[in-house]
């Protein structure tokens, strides 16, 4: 009797094991961006993704402000380091310098982008960019840096009338300055802008060319149509006069192009094929997500990394 017991709980733990050693093991990564709401606009699809991929996992924390430049970054944590009660930076409810969110967590990747206004500016990147690794360097030494390639704005963006550049000519310009800062430290870059100019390449001539003078002729809640992945419109209320007016953001992503993100940070990340991904947002076809899966996987394929030091 004895020996039947002692044989059943042998067996009986042995399937134990057997079921734990079965079980894929977890890569978790813990991951700081160090950016603005062009970083922001990953979390959400991110965490989804990840959330429903089986032996991922992640951990996702922000020291980022609307429109923050390398040069804001660096300014305010100087500021900081002066008066430590100065704390800029408020990811959830919590207040925090940069080096309290650097020195919060052992991270496993930072990650960093120049304010998109400045991208496209060579001389916005030096020395704030250089103070600012040395930074992450000396606080997270086990953390790798990597860049996110930023994007391009909408076609129609005031911006871009204002600065006479166009569309390609910003991808261009904020591409060959991350490569610069990417070929100095011999950084990694997770290749968002690039998806965004496959995707609109494959679009062609059937990429929609806002024009911002027709605007006016809408009437609440219609909205012009877009399928670029930039771009948003939103029927918004002018708090003095009362009026309705359509408000036109030619600068971030409009859902379509959170999930390109997404998936595109998860590839990146994971080393995993995007193609594999199971989350798809809400309104979103399982064709069309499928098409942003494969683009993220292009992206990932076709960048050209810088040789990593």
């Amino acid at each position: 009797m004895k020996k039947s017991l002692l044989s059943g709980l042998l067996c009986l733990g042995l399937s134990v094991f057997a079921a734990e050693s079965s079980k894929p093991e977890v890569r978790q990564l813990k991951i700081l961006t160090v950016g603005n709401s062009f970083s922001n606009s990953v979390f959400q699809d991110l965490k989804n993704i990840v959330r429903n991929e089986s032996g991922c996992a992640i951990t996702l924390n922000r020291a980022s402000l609307g429109g923050c430049t390398f040069s804001r970054h660096w300014d305010l944590h100087l500021k900081s380091e002066k008066d430590p009660s100065f704390k800029p930076y408020k990811p959830y409810r919590e207040k925090y310098s940069l080096r309290d969110l650097l020195t919060s967590d052992k991270w496993d990747i930072v990650t960093i982008q120049q304010g998109s206004h400045k991208s496209w500016v060579p001389d916005s990147f030096h020395p704030d960019a250089d103070n600012l690794i040395k930074l992450i360097h000396t606080l997270a030494p086990q953390a790798e840096i990597v860049i996110q390639q930023t994007w391009s704005y909408n076609s129609a963006a005031p911006r871009l009338k204002e600065w006479k550049i166009d569309q390609n000519q910003m991808y261009d310009r904020l591409t060959e300055n991350y490569r610069e800062l990417a070929r100095k430290y011999g950084l990694r870059m997770i290749p968002v802008g690039y998806a965004v100019q496959l995707y609109r390449k494959d679009l062609g001539k059937e990429l929609i060319q806002l024009d911002p003078a027709e605007f006016n002729s809408f009437k609440k809640p219609a909205r012009p149509k877009n399928n670029d992945v930039v771009a948003n419109f939103s029927w918004q209320q002018n708090p003095k006069t009362g009026k309705d007016f359509l408000r036109f953001d030619a600068t971030h992503m409009n859902p379509a192009g959170r999930y390109l993100q997404a998936c595109v940070w998860f590839a990146f990340l994971y080393g995993k094929d995007p193609e594999t991904i199971k989350y798809i947002p809400a309104g979103m076809s399982r064709e069309r997500a499928a098409y942003f899966r494969k683009l993220a996987k292009r992206a990932i394929e076709g960048f050209p990394q810088v040789e990593k030091k």
